[in-house]
């Protein structure tokens, strides 16, 4: 009997419902304590903004979102709901996606082949049976086009496409697998002016289609272009919780540029009198 074409699972929020909610939540690693106290909450078109140098605690904050580790401590809602996921699987059921900064992409395959990896269309039970691959080409261009990305050929392979490119293609589908929220990996990391601002336009595009956007980056001005809400980590603690409207810019920079201790070691390398 021939399989169903795969359908999309959608989870319809109203803006502003808490998609996520971590309260208290903490993570340890033997002795060391990587997240302590972190309260956030993920809302339904709205992005946030989560902001820190190395070792802030981002990685580890990202991985508990996604399932790849548990927190320690506090508590984690999905939908008002606890949860404690224990695999990336469980995570995508509540419909979690992660864009990595490696994509989880193949670089000589087709672009619709990278859209679908791992969720082809078959025409029986995968994998003797033949991929739907008419089928899948449709749904791919369709969707890409959707979020206003239009590749020179479906069927190019996807490492000819730029790195703005590339991204704009992992975020179109997450959404169209069914995600509600999606987490972004220093998506703007490896990129140039022009290819960044690519990506910023298709993160908006993406809170206003009513997801809720987790943004991790180290660049604050890229951050405020799109961010509703800021989170700065530093050793594992918030340093600054605040929406958009209550942060300026320079504030941003200054909390994420090290603050106090930025001041401080300017002061130290000034020359003497």
């Amino acid at each position: 009997m021939a399989a169903t074409v795969h359908e999309r699972v959608t989870f319809p929020s109203a803006p502003g419902v808490p998609l996520i909610q971590m309260i208290d939540v903490g993570k340890c690693y033997g002795a060391v304590r990587a997240l302590r106290g972190i309260d956030m909450t993920v809302r339904a078109g709205e992005v946030t903004g989560v902001l820190g140098d190395n070792g802030a605690g981002k990685s580890t904050l990202i991985k508990i979102i996604a399932g790849l580790h548990q927190h320690s401590e506090g508590v984690m809602r999905v939908d008002g709901r606890r949860v404690r996921f224990r695999s990336p699987r469980e995570a995508l059921k509540h419909g979690i996606a992660t864009v990595h900064q490696d994509l989880a992409m193949v670089g000589l395959m087709e672009v619709w082949r990278n859209f679908f990896l791992g969720s082809e269309l078959t025409a029986g039970r995968f994998p003797l049976a033949p991929l739907k691959s008419r089928r899948m080409r449709e749904i791919a261009d369709g969707e890409l086009r959707k979020m206003g990305v239009v590749v020179k050929d479906i069927d190019q392979p996807i490492g000819e496409l730029s790195g703005g490119q590339r991204q704009c293609v992992a975020i179109a589908r997450a959404v169209y697998f069914g995600a509600r929220v999606l987490i972004l990996d220093e998506p703007t990391a490896a990129l140039g002016v022009k290819q960044s601002g690519v990506v910023l336009k298709y993160i908006a595009a993406a809170r206003n289609a009513g997801l809720g956007v987790v943004f991790i980056t180290h660049n604050p001005h890229h951050a405020y272009m799109v961010a509703d809400h800021f989170i700065v980590l530093k050793l594992g603690r918030a340093v600054l919780d605040k929406a958009r409207e209550d942060v300026p810019l320079d504030e941003l920079t200054r909390m994420m540029a090290g603050g106090d201790e930025l001041a401080e070691l300017s002061h130290e390398l000034r020359p003497g009198p």
